[in-house]
């Protein structure tokens, strides 16, 4: 027989389990468990239920320390965020004080008074252009010069663009320079590059222009690879538009402006070797009551105006002198200033030649083998006039694009009919003659600091 199994769980006087253990009856005898908290057999004969001191201390030093923590986390997440706003306004301070301090409140307000401009003239932030050209990362230099460097950008709505960073900045003409970026920027011409905008937020302002291509005619003209190979059709067309674009800025333009630093360098060429002339940094507009500037001399070694240089007095034949050494470029293939040269400059090296009846030993072989030579000859002398040394000998820019205008169009003709071009008689001109309807202004000059330094008086007669 099977005897039964007796519930010691059911005991009244619970002599079994302790008073606060759980009683869990099991077949032929029992189990006690203490509640959560309490420790020990829970037994009445054993060692019972212990109240668990030391783990109840450990949960609540834990609980605690967790608490502690978020509220740890909390505090950084706001002293953060007090940080950052703290670091902004900051930023947007100096960005206020170097947007006052380069003219931005004057070029604002010139571009509100002007319906013509508000769609032409565009303040960018510093934040855009630093996208555009991955933080001006040394990867996107396109060009370095003096006054500055020349970054290619990508802007946020596709297009490429060119962003010059100067170097310097002189702030006592603040007024020269707004002016400058108002003119430059409602200039519109096919072959002088086209100022998009600026950015005034930085210590140094930057100006951003419209990207050509295909570099510039220096490169062409004279690194390895490149030199001769544009065809002498190209050099006498190229001539001609860097002609067209310095008589429209000197001549034709709603006020006056002479570049002061025309060389092949600062001439860019599209993708159809179209010549775009860029880099305004030292160009200065002429006053309705002047004749010319009196400025520190600033320019590019053997492009330099002897007549400038000695006087100090930059007028457009300063201009006129420059564009002839880039000719003498174009017909020679030659640099400005060689070291395989015994003459120093281009320029006494082409007058040379040309008062010695030796004008074919220095010419390109493209020249030579492409050039009718009655043409030649013609482009010749052109140059040789922009190169008088004296400065009223020369030619306005407006007599040298009609020449080279003529030029191109008797370059059509056939052969058979091609007959020597006139050489156009001298008539002096100042920027004044062609700036009646200007107002008076001056443009400004990012800093003082020269790009080249004529210091030997021989070079100053190249």
């Amino acid at each position: 027989m099977f005897s039964k199994d007796i519930n010691e769980c059911e005991d009244p006087n619970k002599i079994f389990c302790h008073e606060i253990a759980l009683c869990t009856n099991v077949p032929g005898s029992y189990s006690c468990t203490c509640p959560t908290g309490y420790h020990g057999d829970g037994k009445k004969q054993g060692t019972g239920c212990i109240r668990g001191k030391h783990k109840h201390l450990l949960a609540l030093v834990f609980s605690l320390g967790a608490g502690i923590s978020v509220v740890s986390l909390i505090l950084i997440a706001t002293g953060l965020r007090l940080y950052r706003g703290l670091k902004e306004r900051e930023k947007k301070k100096i960005k206020q004080k170097f947007f006052k301090k380069n003219g931005g409140l004057l070029l604002q307000q010139q571009i509100s008074s002007s319906k013509e401009s508000v769609e032409k003239t565009k303040l960018y932030s510093v934040e855009e252009l630093e996208r555009a050209t991955d933080g001006f990362n040394s990867s996107r230099v396109i060009g370095k010069g003096g006054l500055g460097t020349v970054y290619k950008g990508m802007l946020s709505d596709g297009s490429i663009v060119a962003i010059k960073k100067s170097n310097t900045v002189d702030e006592k003409q603040l007024d020269q320079f707004v002016n400058e970026v108002f003119i430059l920027s409602q200039i519109n011409h096919r072959h002088i590059v086209r100022l998009l905008g600026c950015c005034l937020e930085t210590e140094v302002p930057l100006l951003v222009y419209e990207y050509v291509s295909n570099g510039t005619l220096f490169h062409h003209l004279h690194d390895e690879g490149h030199a001769s190979t544009l065809s002498w059709k190209d050099r006498l067309r190229i001539g001609s538009e860097i002609a067209g674009a310095l008589a429209y800025l000197h001549s034709y333009a709603s006020i006056a402006i002479c570049h002061r630093d025309i060389k092949s360098r600062n001439i860019l060429l599209d993708e159809n070797l179209r010549a775009v002339v860029s880099d305004f940094g030292l160009s200065r507009s002429i006053p309705l009551d002047k004749t010319h500037l009196t400025a520190l001399v600033q320019g590019t070694f053997g492009y330099l105006d002897p007549d400038y240089f000695h006087s100090g007095q930059f007028t457009d034949k300063s201009d006129v002198y420059a564009f002839g050494v880039v000719l003498a470029e174009l017909l020679t293939g030659e640099q400005a200033i060689s070291s395989d040269r015994s003459e120093q400059g281009l320029a006494n090296h082409f007058r040379s030649a040309m008062k010695q009846n030796r004008l074919f030993d220095i010419l390109d072989n493209q020249v030579v083998n492409e050039g009718q030579k009655e043409e030649i000859f013609a482009v010749a002398k052109l140059t040789k006039r922009c190169l008088k040394l004296n400065g009223k000998k020369r030619p306005t820019m407006k007599q040298v694009d009609i020449d080279l205008q003529q030029l191109g169009r008797f370059q059509e003709q056939l052969p058979s009919q091609k007959t020597m071009i006139e050489e156009p008689s001298l008539q002096q001109h100042t920027c004044e003659d062609y700036s009646k309807q200007a107002e008076t202004s001056h443009s400004y000059t990012f800093g003082a600091v020269t790009e080249e330094i004529v210091k030997d008086h021989e070079v100053l007669l190249s």
